[in-house]
């Protein structure tokens, strides 16, 4: 079962998943702690070129499944028109200030 968006328990947490829904890349860099980063199954990746690649250019969505650490940690299907869609884990560092400061995710 589908859990909304609007329930999702870290206010981080929360606007990440919205911001890439509504392809809001504005409200997504603005969630962003300045030095974040970020990892793909395992592999630390250039951030700027993977949303890009992977979310805003390729029209990224997320249906959050579960969520666990707090709602730090999510499981997810994950669609984009590259890669159709895949069942996902994220697991998100948020900074003393509410910002991410990384987020991991990659096939679940």
């Amino acid at each position: 079962m589908t859990i909304q968006t609007t329930r999702l328990r870290d206010p981080a947490v929360r606007a990440f998943v919205a911001a890439v829904n509504a392809h809001d890349r504005e409200a997504f860099l603005a969630l962003l702690a300045p030095d974040a980063t970020m990892a793909d199954d395992g592999d630390d990746r250039n951030l700027d070129q993977w949303i890009d690649q992977e979310i805003f250019s390729s029209n990224g969505h997320m249906e959050v499944d579960n969520e666990s650490n707090g709602g730090r940690a999510l499981i997810a299907r994950y669609r984009n028109d590259t890669w159709g869609e895949m069942r996902t884990r994220w697991d998100f560092t948020v900074d003393e200030e509410g910002r991410i400061a990384r987020f991991e995710t990659g096939q679940a």
